[in-house]
């Protein structure tokens, strides 16, 4: 099987083509790192019988290439903590792998795309994707907080400094120091806040941009973000997520 992969992080790469290496079969004929290297490519190519999409690349979002190239071959995306788009290929019935990739769970993105679609993705259901993923979506603004007794108080979202995961119960920390406890899970939380202010650092944690401190190095190319409320334990971001991060930060 011929497969190409469209990735900008050259660890994700050298990782994914490690794991294909291992299960065999798998013969990677090209590494794109952008919208536009893809598109030359594809203009000179004969489709693959596989590919790998990392959905943010270095200028833009991947969908743009359905703008400019046709393909009409299986597509297994990649991403990142991308809640709106794993819930957008779970609706469609795209597979999609969620970094950091694993031996397993390629495994069974290889299988589970071969019994969906038998072989290929429908440029219909890329058009449903894309479609699902750039509409107007309204994000919460403000959350009513159970407290002691029968009271419930109003919480704004841009109060909030972070969210996290502490003993078993999900909780908001605020810029003034205070603690809630949602009834929601982090899935649906990050799925509810404005992806512009808000970013899942872990599986963990949520944080606001703004709540922010320093960002230090931190060992295995992960960066360590510190607050300027306290948390209950060290926020790290994988180094797979390090360019993400910036670019999130930096509004990009």
């Amino acid at each position: 099987m011929r497969a190409i992969i469209i990735e900008d992080e050259i660890l994700a790469v050298n990782h994914l083509q490690s794991l294909l290496n291992e299960i065999g079969g798998i013969q990677v004929i090209a590494v794109l790192d952008s919208i536009t290297s893809t598109f030359e490519w594809f203009q000179t190519s004969a489709q693959p019988d596989l590919v790998f999409m990392d959905i943010h690349l270095a200028d833009g979002s991947a969908f743009k290439i359905f703008e400019y190239v046709n393909i009409t071959s299986p597509i297994i995306f990649t991403t990142a903590y991308d809640e709106y788009a794993i819930k957008a290929f779970k609706v469609n019935s795209i597979d999609y792998l969620l970094k950091p990739i694993t031996l397993t769970t390629l495994e069974k993105s290889l299988d589970k795309l071969k019994r969906l679609t038998g072989g290929s993705v429908l440029p219909a259901e890329i058009h449903q994707l894309i479609a699902s993923l750039t509409k107007d979506k309204t994000y919460k603004t403000h959350f009513l907080m159970p407290i002691k007794g029968s009271k419930l108080i109003p919480l704004l979202a841009k109060d909030i400094a972070c969210i996290f995961i502490e003993d078993g119960l999900v909780k908001a920390k605020t810029t003034e120091g205070k603690s809630y406890i949602f009834e929601h899970t982090l899935d649906e939380l990050s799925g509810m806040l404005n992806p512009s202010d808000f970013f899942r650092a872990n599986r963990q944690f949520i944080i606001s941009r703004n709540s922010i401190k320093e960002v230090d190095y931190y060992f295995n190319n992960r960066l360590s973000i510190n607050l300027k409320v306290p948390v209950p334990e060290k926020i790290l971001v994988s180094k797979v997520r390090v360019s993400e991060f910036r670019e999130w930060f930096s509004g990009n």
